[in-house]
């Protein structure tokens, strides 16, 4: 066991971090991945135990920090992301949340063995998904819009719902049993709630005035922000437990929907914050498990409440909710599939545990085995499952890496069509109707309209598109797209062409943090580029092989040539950027602007002479 607290601080920081580097280097649920690095520093290896150890902070850090990962969550939560999806939507989080319910009481009480009073409680609880883990499974699924869209609402409404039902049901348990006979009790936990949504409220449109109103300087927004969000939460939580939650929920909702110009920049710094804190808190959680906790998972009506909550419970509440609504079948069985548990679940199942052992209700001893169980299973079933489900069900993007390219020139044009001959999902965007006619007439896609718009949020699906090249004929606005796309695509994913300094767009002292990597070789701009189309360059893709590799293939290609990008056998591609040092391996292809052959040579200086000698006659 190690005793030092901030040693065990820096081994769950690493520990979280490095199972989410993990996770995005070989492609796994990084929940999953927590999980048991968590288990393995805990109960496994007795390296520590954060519940022990941190003594009465312990608590306090889980509770803010679920609140700052909720809140980051919501702040996501823009109504105008959910048209047309609003009554499926509300279906589930209404009536589908009431079904997970008391179908989940009656397999806690039928299956698991618990009494009705602990499993009233606990099938509240169990209703509950959670940014913490559906967020994740998101970005590894790349789901198609509308599904991801349902369940990101979901995970995050019904996150602050569920811990409500449960302290809900437990008052009315202590009413009924005659642990507190005085029905104002139950009163006061309804007013407390409807004071807790009021307040955030009145907090997301305070810090929103005071933004729009210049009553805070830019540096100080976050903090204000992060403050604010811990305040909303402390005070509603101290009036009535977990409350708390649905204040932090409402004062996220309330700020998203009010499009403040800096909600984008509060939005990043949330999602660092709140990727941060993922990582520790799943890693501290599991690691706080005793071995007792894990043997007791492997009780047969554990094991049978897991599989029925799984295959039964979840599946039937949304395919009765979601009847008679606009979900195609693949929509419902995915959705009904794909329920994962998370932090809030473990968190607040500790509190019932604690509070109905003392209450002397013996069958309580379960709860955080019976919680884990359904925790990790969960994580790990559809962590692994949510790609190959929603294949199978043509509810994914996944597919090669694709190019998004800002700007409808004539290079631009015929770079997106060899991208499509290459197979790599491709589109171009312009705010031109007259730029976009010969991407279209191309066979292109295409998307009308300024991509540095709020619409495109809603308009354009991104999610199959991993980089981004702007190549448009303004040097300081290739920059601007670039700098925005920033938290979407990763600086290394974003591209422009040369910055040409002209009169009036000098930016040879630009500040390197701002726009994208530059593409292609020094002096080659937008111009040159178009110019080389206009004289007959084509795009040529060169198979490099054993036997003609990439340093052959250097000697041999033309001098005025200019090479485009690389593209890999996994689908991923590597551009030719000015300070870059790609390189081809044996089955690489290699992209290149070529100049025109010989026979399309003689062609043009045959057309040539054509014209000149019906000019020749005219002139006669």
């Amino acid at each position: 066991m190690i005793d030092s607290l901030l040693l065990q601080f820096m081994i769950i920081g690493t520990l979280g971090i490095g199972s989410q580097w993990l996770a995005w280097r070989f492609r796994l649920p990084a929940i999953v991945i927590m999980s048991i690095a968590g288990l393995l520093a805990g109960p496994v290896f007795g390296l520590m135990n954060p519940e022990h150890d941190f003594g009465g902070l312990y608590e306090p850090i889980i509770s803010l920090a679920v609140a700052v990962i909720l809140f980051e969550g919501s702040l996501n939560l823009d109504f105008k992301e959910v048209r047309g999806l609003g009554r499926p939507v509300f279906r589930i989080v209404t009536f589908g949340a009431f079904l997970g319910w008391i179908f989940g009481a009656l397999a806690a009480h039928y299956v698991a063995g618990l009494s009705w009073a602990v499993a009233f409680v606990i099938g509240g609880l169990f209703i509950v998904t959670g940014p913490t883990v559906i967020l994740p499974l998101l970005r590894q699924a790349k789901l198609k819009p509308r599904p991801a869209k349902i369940l990101k609402w979901e995970g995050i409404i019904v996150d602050p719902v569920g811990a409500l039902l449960a302290v809900f049901a437990f008052e009315i348990i202590k009413f009924l049993l005659g642990h507190d006979s005085n029905p104002t009790q139950l009163l006061s936990f309804l007013l407390a709630s409807i004071f807790a949504v009021i307040l955030g409220w009145a907090c997301g449109k305070g810090v929103g005035w005071m933004f729009e109103t210049g009553y805070v300087p830019e540096f100080l927004k976050s903090p204000v922000v992060f403050t604010v969000v811990i305040a909303c939460f402390t005070i509603a939580d101290e009036i009535t437990h977990e409350t708390g939650l649905l204040s932090v929920t409402a004062m996220g909702m309330t700020l998203a929907n009010m499009h403040i110009s800096s909600i984008d920049d509060m939005r990043h710094f949330k999602e660092n914050i709140s990727l941060l804190l993922i990582s520790t808190i799943f890693i501290m959680l599991t690691a706080s498990l005793t071995q007792e906790t894990l043997l007791q998972i492997f009780h047969f009506r554990i094991i049978g409440f897991v599989l029925l909550m799984l295959f039964i419970v979840r599946p039937l509440s949304i395919f009765l909710s979601t009847w008679r609504t606009d979900l195609t079948k693949a929509e419902k069985l995915l959705i009904g599939w794909i329920a994962p548990r998370g932090i809030v679940a473990l968190t607040v199942a500790s509190y019932f545990a604690s509070v109905f052992g003392d209450a002397g209700f013996d069958d309580a001893s379960i709860l955080i085995s019976l919680t884990f169980a359904l925790v990790f299973t969960t994580v790990v079933a559809h962590g692994f499952s949510i790609s190959w489900l929603s294949k199978k069900l043509g509810l994914s993007n996944e597919g090669p890496p694709g190019v998004i390219i800002a700007g409808g020139s004539q290079f631009a044009t015929r770079l997106a069509k060899t991208f499509e001959e290459l197979k790599v999902p491709v589109l171009v965007s312009d705010s031109s109707w007259e730029r976009l006619t010969r991407v279209r007439s191309a066979g292109v896609k295409t998307y009308h309209g300024e991509i540095l718009s709020e619409q495109t949020e809603y308009y354009l699906d991104m999610t199959p598109y991993e980089y981004l090249i702007a190549a448009t004929e303004l040097d300081s606005y290739n920059a601007l797209v670039c700098t925005t796309f920033v938290p979407e695509f990763g600086r290394n994913n974003l591209f422009q062409l040369t910055l040409s300094n002209r009169e009036g767009d000098n930016l040879e002292d630009l500040v390197h943090t701002i726009g994208g990597r530059v593409l292609f070789k020094d002096g080659v701009s937008l111009e040159k580029l178009n110019e080389m189309v206009d004289h007959g360059y084509v795009f040529r893709k060169t198979n490099i092989t054993e036997q003609y590799g990439f340093e052959k293939y250097l000697e041999n290609v033309d001098e005025s040539a200019v090479l485009v990008c690389i593209k890999k056998p996994s689908g991923n591609i590597q551009f030719f950027s000015e300070y870059g040092d790609s390189r081809a391996e044996p089955s690489d292809v290699v992209v290149a602007l070529t100049p025109p052959s010989k026979e399309f040579e003689k062609i043009q200086e045959k057309l040539e002479e054509q014209r000149n000698g019906q000019k020749d006659k005219k002139d006669a």
